[in-house]
């Protein structure tokens, strides 16, 4: 017999889920897109390849979204992208893989002009599955998709990595978006870069006309956030080094989603300003996270600010259920899981935070046995 306890635990769990989608729609609907219903079913796709690590998994492959009367005209040829076109840049890898096929599916559910839409997706070489699986996955998934999966070298960047307070976070895929505009064609001189647990839900065309003046780089900034802590007591001491702030008011960002102006990024190297940064830090240790600290140094009090709504972030919170972030009042375009609790992995365990229930429509990922989340 069920406990009156468990049904009321349950009861208020249902009803708190319930309420922040509510609020969400509402915060929302002026920025979601509708877009027109689909004749085309969503087809099951059901894969038995080993790379999966197991032969019972399955995704759907996506609806398929076309253009609005508005949208512009594309290039017809391969390697001419069209004034038009936007370009959205990601890492892949099998860890983050459901993660970045949400993503992607939220992006074009909610945009005018999916078709208008161009996704990088960068891979290493070293890990399983290769770049070039991953692209068939992809292709599999998303069959009038326009991207492409570049290889990326660790050894670029490995020798540039020094410990960090979380191993994940010593990934050299994390250090990718650094190198974006090496590994990018010289044609491409914009492109949005975002994180793989994150879903959007607006259109993401609003994100790309944000004007950045005269900085390379755009992202939502939190100027209230302890910006010291970010580096350690020996950094702040030396006057050498925390000069670089001289001048400025440097505020945090988060690094998962950003808008990067290439062609200043290739003219202005600040690839090489970045890498100097790394290596001084493997000599003076001047800071405990991975990737974010170096963005800090070059462009903190430099960077474009971006409506908060582009980056809700924080979502992520820990794995255990008790520590479940909720949304920061406001309008939202995006929803960001950073930190460690990731939401295909609170779903599956059957221990979701309310806030997980939002990711669960974008999620393309299923086991046989299961019925899909739609």
């Amino acid at each position: 017999m069920i406990g009156k306890a468990s049904v009321n635990a349950d009861m208020l769990r249902f009803q708190a889920v319930f309420v922040l989608i509510v609020a969400l729609f509402f915060l929302c609907t002026n920025a979601i897109r509708s877009i027109p219903e689909l004749e085309t079913p969503i087809k099951e796709y059901a894969s038995n390849i080993g790379v999966y690590g197991s032969d019972n998994v399955q995704y759907l492959e996506a609806p398929e979204y076309r253009n609005g009367d508005h949208c512009g005209v594309l290039g017809t040829t391969a390697t001419a992208y069209g004034p038009f076109v936007v370009h959205v840049a990601m890492t892949l890898d099998f860890e983050y893989l459901r993660g970045s096929i949400a993503a992607v599916h939220s992006i074009l559910k909610h945009t005018s002009c999916p078709e208008n839409l161009y996704f990088h997706f960068i891979a290493s070489e070293s890990k399983t599955p290769k770049p070039d699986d991953l692209s068939r996955i992809i292709k599999t998934i998303f069959p009038s998709l326009d991207f492409r999966v570049y290889s990326f070298d660790d050894r670029v960047v490995k020798n540039l990595i020094s410990y960090s307070v979380r191993e994940a976070l010593e990934d050299p895929l994390n250090y990718a978006r650094t190198y974006l505009a090496e590994i990018l064609d010289s044609s491409v001189t914009r492109v949005i870069y975002l994180d793989s647990d994150i879903i959007v839900v607006d259109d993401i065309q609003k994100l790309w006309s944000v004007s950045l003046g005269s900085t390379a780089i755009g992202a939502p900034v939190y100027c209230h956030a302890n910006f010291t802590k970010y580096f350690t007591d020996r950094f702040w001491s030396d006057s050498r080094l925390s000069r670089v702030f001289d001048g400025k008011k440097p505020c945090y960002f988060n690094t998962g989603v950003m808008v990067m102006d290439l062609a200043k990024w290739r003219r202005e190297d600040y690839r090489g300003r970045i890498e100097r940064w790394m290596e001084i830090q493997k000599e003076e240790r001047i800071y405990d996270l991975g990737s974010l600290p170096p963005f800090l140094l070059v462009f903190g009090g430099d960077a474009a600010a971006i409506d908060h709504r582009w980056n809700q972030h924080g979502l992520g919170g820990n794995n255990r259920v008790h520590s479940c972030r909720s949304l920061h009042p406001g309008p939202i375009s995006l929803l960001h899981w950073s930190g460690k609790g990731k939401p295909w992995v609170r779903l599956d365990a059957g221990e979701p935070c309310p806030v997980d229930e939002l990711w669960s429509p974008y999620d393309l990922y299923r086991h046989s046995k299961e019925q899909p989340r739609l």
